[in-house]
């Protein structure tokens, strides 16, 4: 493996990181925190527990899932597509650097900055509600994989957009309104059976599910299940990623 390359990009991405560390950081974490401040502590006072958790800590997992989807997104593609923005693209695919080096070095930058900004925003949390974590190891994993998974998907999206535009297409029209509709702010018991069903097919309620299991034993769908979807959709991102390399979709054009 070369690691030369795999590390040079990858500081290179963090550094990118760093320039723009109030659109990276800053801006999510604020965001996030006038989420706690309306829901927790205005809304959440006038609804009752939710399986013997308040409300406003009980909508912790469902924001910080929120934020890590769409900037798991957002870091991937956009780092992959400002080199094909500039023409660089094609400096590194002459380059002695092999697909899953690029791969790792692209979605490994954007995990990092991901999985930051999710511990960012736990501590945060800490301010404005009561959190505990029951079990923190499951919390990193469930933290750790869906940072992969999303940062997967931003490096498809990355490749498939022609525009800066179609950047945020997706995370807008369907991974922000799959979340909010994936039990971030409500559990699906509560909703009446036809409506259950219906969102079983939404592909968030799982990792919701298991990442709110992590901190207070609560949980939509079994444990095992909500870990096998994330595995699931773990692996269909790699495998269109290396169909994408493999045809060159995208890149030879």
């Amino acid at each position: 493996m070369n690691l030369h390359a795999v590390r040079a990009i990858y500081r290179f991405e963090m550094a990118r990181t760093r320039r723009t560390l109030m659109q990276s950081i800053v801006s999510p974490v604020v965001s996030t925190s006038l989420y706690f401040i309306v829901f927790g502590a205005a809304i959440g006072t006038r609804i009752p527990e939710v399986g013997g958790v308040s409300y406003g800590a009980f909508i912790v997992p469902g924001l910080v899932m929120l934020s890590l989807l769409t900037q798991s997104i957002s870091n991937a593609s956009f780092g992959i597509y400002f080199p094909k923005f500039t023409g660089t693209i094609y400096e590194l695919l002459s380059a002695p650097v092999s697909t899953f080096e690029i791969v790792l070095a692209y979605v490994g930058a954007a995990t990092t900055k991901s999985v930051v900004l999710g511990l960012i925003i736990l501590a945060t949390a800490w301010l404005f509600v009561p959190l505990r974590i029951e079990h923190p190891l499951w919390m990193l994993l469930f933290l750790v994989l869906t940072a992969i998974t999303f940062s997967l998907i931003g490096f498809i999206i990355g490749i498939w957009a022609d525009g800066f535009e179609k950047l945020q297409v997706i995370p807008l029209l369907i991974v922000t309104p799959l979340t909010f509709l994936g039990g971030s702010f409500y559990s699906i018991d509560m909703l009446p059976p036809v409506w259950q069903t219906v969102a079983l097919f939404n592909p968030v309620v799982y990792l919701v599910s298991g990442f709110r299991w992590s901190f207070y034993g609560l949980a939509d769908v079994a444990l095992w299940i909500s870990l096998g979807m994330t595995l699931v959709f773990l692996v269909a991102s790699l495998l269109v990623v290396g169909w994408i390399f493999r045809t060159g979709y995208r890149l030879k054009a």
